[in-house]
């Protein structure tokens, strides 16, 4: 997902975007919503949230991470 898209959805949500990384946005993302902040700590490409948003750019970058 591009930046532009995750900065809408951080506004959205109320999480205001300023100078943050892809990661550090989603993760404050995740806790605004209540969950984890767990985006990019999958690097066994494991993962038991299947309906994540996150899901696909998540392991990309766990994968970049390792």
């Amino acid at each position: 997902m591009k930046m532009k898209e995750i900065r809408i959805i951080a506004k959205a949500q109320g999480v205001k975007p300023l100078r943050r990384t892809k990661a550090g946005l989603i993760k404050s993302i995740q806790l605004q919503e209540g969950n984890f902040d767990c985006f990019a700590s999958a690097r066994q490409q494991t993962c038991s949230q299947t309906d994540c948003l996150w899901r696909d750019d998540c392991f990309a970058q766990a994968s970049k991470a390792a």
